[in-house]
């Protein structure tokens, strides 16, 4: 196991730069995720954390140890990727061991640390099998073991789950999570899926076009993101977003959509930030569907009033879509509540879910 250090790490592919100055640190131990769209850096960062890449400027540290100039095979690295790749034609402990037997390791200390890593994997009754009759899930944790022997100081794993269909991929989480603890073991995971990163993850580093946009906890990121960028891509369904002005009268503060047809009064700490920037009319106001309550008859005189135009019914729970003014929100409701399109909605929520940002940065008003 070894903590990781990235300090000031660039990547440059001619005039495209993949990763820009990018500072993170992984405690040792931890299970790390780095998480965004395709094409922002992700795999690049890790690739430049194996070695496999050399970085255009910057450092990395395994520990306290400088490893620029290190080798990928010196590292000790353990990697699992997407094409789990193994050898159909060979048995699953003869799979797990192939590198033990690569490095002329005795016998006897292969045939021990495959079956203790079949062990904890849950593969003990497969090991003579060929592993090409191995179902999907089960090649990919001969993959993880075959990584798992060899005893890496850091695990890396590049979207190791996307080939598997979903009650699969929900399985692996939990088996992956599970070995994670157990082992104790620094693991990074590169993903797009925000599901993955969440469930999983003690710490998301959220990437957008080589840039770090925020590294936190799974919590942080989603209560507290640090733009409308992270605000968007994590969570599900996606955060709704208004463009809103900033008015005050005395000592209220208020944010009005623009058109009118809706209000927030804000906290005073908040009308106190807003109101000390230059251009606050240019405001974005976001707000998680799950913070929505939306009721078919109003509710005392609080609330926004919309239009029923799409309703989602998911079995435990519906998605109303509501066109308020000339936004569109998306509320989290009951599984039974099923307005009828076109029917009136009235819209309630707590000011302290209330997210605002600045339009022109996208960066969030604390």
């Amino acid at each position: 196991m070894s903590s990781i250090k990235l300090v000031n790490l660039r990547k440059e592919f001619k005039e495209v730069v993949a990763v820009e100055e990018l500072n993170l640190e992984f405690g040792n131990g931890e299970f790390a995720a780095l998480l965004g769209p395709s094409g922002c850096g992700k795999s690049t960062t890790m690739n430049m954390i194996s070695g496999l890449e050399q970085q255009t400027t910057g450092d990395i540290y395994f520990g306290d140890k400088l490893v620029n100039d290190v080798p990928p095979g010196e590292r000790g690295v353990g990697f699992v990727f997407q094409n789990y790749a193994i050898f159909t034609h060979m048995s699953v402990a003869d799979n797990i061991g192939f590198g033990l037997k690569v490095h002329k390791t005795p016998p006897e200390e292969i045939h021990r640390r495959v079956k203790d890593v079949a062990t904890l994997l849950q593969l003990g009754n497969m090991l003579k099998q060929n592993a090409g009759r191995l179902s999907i899930n089960d090649m990919q944790k001969v993959a993880i073991g075959r990584s798992m022997v060899m005893e890496p100081r850091i695990f890396l794993l590049d979207e190791p789950f996307s080939n598997l269909d979903a009650s699969f991929r929900f399985y692996m989480r939990g088996e992956l999570k599970r070995i994670q603890r157990e082992t104790k073991q620094t693991m990074i995971y590169v993903t797009h899926d925000q599901v993955e990163a969440m469930s999983m993850a003690d710490k998301i580093a959220v990437m957008d076009f080589g840039v770090l946009q925020q590294f936190g906890t799974p919590d942080e990121i989603y209560n507290y993101p640090n733009n409308t960028f992270v605000a968007n891509f994590i969570g599900s369904p996606a955060m709704n977003f208004l463009d809103c002005e900033f008015k005050q009268e005395g000592d209220t503060g208020y944010l009005i959509q623009k058109n009118g047809a809706s209000l927030i009064i804000l906290d005073d700490r908040r009308r106190g930030l807003i109101s000390q920037r230059s251009g606050a009319e240019n405001l974005k106001v976001g707000i998680r569907p799950q913070h929505l309550v939306a009721r078919s008859q109003q509710n005392g005189s609080s609330g926004w009033q919309g239009n029923t135009f799409f309703v989602e019914p998911l079995g435990s729970k519906t998605i109303v879509h509501v066109r308020v003014g000339g936004d569109d929100l998306q509320i989290v409701s009951p599984a039974d509540h099923r307005p009828a399109i076109g029917e009136n909605q009235w819209i309630d929520f707590s000011s302290d879910y209330v997210h605002v940002f600045d339009s022109e940065t996208g960066q969030v008003i604390r």
